[in-house]
């Protein structure tokens, strides 16, 4: 029997100019957030496994993504896609569109005020010859806005053109293409593009910025342009990890947390001890200080096939022959091929483009009065009142970005 190729592509932007909480009976947008948030530190750590270099992705885009292909999922496909994105207990004390109506007030809350320069879009290409269930459609479009769109995948490089051409437009033209070839068997692509654009509310003036070392290693040291600016500033200092968090808004309430190990403490020790419920621990303990920001500027874009890294975290079933996808469509031996996840980043003087309970050692002891990146670092970008981790990464070395 001829297997049916279902091709995921996940494509990522990130533009930016240069609570532990208890279990309720109804989960609700916390609970999501604090389990997406949790989901993209575990993916951070399969990712970081496989090297030491930089890193950044979108926990919220895939999560989204697999989400939506949740909905035609059944049996142990489907949970697997929940339990991998750590969604599975939210569903446990709710309805099978319990989930999807998460993410979709999710949405409606970052972009409810329109102060902030973000867009998320959910699209299907789908072949002319294949037919996908009336359900999954209806369900794909109230809860995700997704386009749905016919193409000719018997014709690659017209139907590559298409989906390049929404995936640019979708993404301020950070992507150019998207997708460069296309399997002979492919007859649907689904893809989800974030695109956010970030104003420093404080932004650095370009005539401070100077070339300046930054320390990849003990034995390699590069040159990079770093910002500075003097101002009052969030931050606090976990005395367990031994590392600086540095809280830098956003107009239109998201921000980038930047978290930097002291310079007796290798990043790989910190690496297994970011957890949503420390993430939060640090935005609820940060303290107004007045501060000298030492920041590089740094461009950045990463490409993924996440369906080497997802099985790690117990997502299989949906890359093999015995995948389950019949509420998407009646075709028979359906399964993803193919995951690309794709992200870019900018940081610069006016702010950032770009196309995760325990008890911790926190204290607000006598903070520095300076904070100098000039050593390898974590980063979050993510919306504040939501406390939605939009994108993440760290930076090893940002003249390799």
């Amino acid at each position: 029997m001829m297997t049916t190729v279902l091709f995921l592509v996940v494509w990522t932007v990130l533009l930016t100019p240069c609570l532990l909480v208890q279990e309720e009976p109804s989960p609700n947008i916390t609970h999501l957030t604090f389990k997406n948030m949790d989901f993209a530190m575990d993916l951070y750590r399969k990712i970081s496994s496989y090297h030491d270099n930089n890193i950044f992705f979108s926990p919220l885009c895939l999560s989204t993504v697999f989400t939506s292909l949740s909905l035609g999922a059944r049996g142990s496909t489907r949970d697997q896609i929940l339990k991998g994105l750590n969604l599975d207990l939210l569903e446990h004390q709710g309805t099978s569109s319990l989930i999807p109506e998460l993410f979709q007030h999710l949405q409606r809350n970052i972009t409810q005020d329109n102060a902030l320069m973000f867009h998320q879009s959910t699209a299907l290409f789908v072949g002319q010859d294949f037919e996908i269930e009336m359900a999954f459609s209806e369900q794909i479009k109230k809860f995700f806005g997704a386009d749905i769109n016919n193409v000719d995948f018997a014709d690659p490089k017209v139907s590559m053109a298409t989906i390049n051409e929404y995936v640019r437009k979708q993404t301020g033209n950070k992507v150019k293409e998207m997708v460069s070839s296309i399997e002979p068997f492919t007859k649907l692509m689904l893809i989800n593009t974030i695109f956010f654009k970030g104003t420093w509310e404080l932004p650095f003036n370009p005539n401070n910025t100077e070339n300046a070392r930054f320390y990849v290693d003990k034995y390699n040291i590069v040159q990079v342009p770093m910002m500075f600016k003097d101002d009052k500033f969030y931050m606090t200092y976990d005395k367990e990890l031994k590392v600086k968090v540095l809280h830098l808004p956003y107009v239109g309430g998201s921000a980038m947390l930047i978290v930097l190990p002291d310079t007796d403490t290798d990043y790989t020790e910190v690496d297994e001890e970011i957890t949503a419920a420390r993430f939060i621990h640090w935005t609820q303990n940060l303290k107004k200080t007045k501060l000298e920001i030492h920041l590089p500027k740094f461009k950045m874009e990463q490409s993924y096939t996440v369906q080497k890294i997802l099985p790690e975290l117990g997502i299989t079933n949906i890359f093999q022959d015995t995948a389950n996808l019949t509420g998407l469509s009646k075709s028979p031996g359906l399964k993803v091929s193919e995951v690309l996840h794709k992200a870019v980043i900018e940081v610069d003087e006016i702010g950032t483009t770009a196309a995760a309970a325990t008890t911790v050692g926190i204290t607000a002891f006598s903070l520095p009065h300076t904070f100098i990146i000039n050593r390898p670092f974590f980063f979050f970008i993510y919306h504040e009142s939501t406390n939605s981790l939009l994108f993440m990464g760290r930076v090893i070395d940002p003249s390799k970005c």
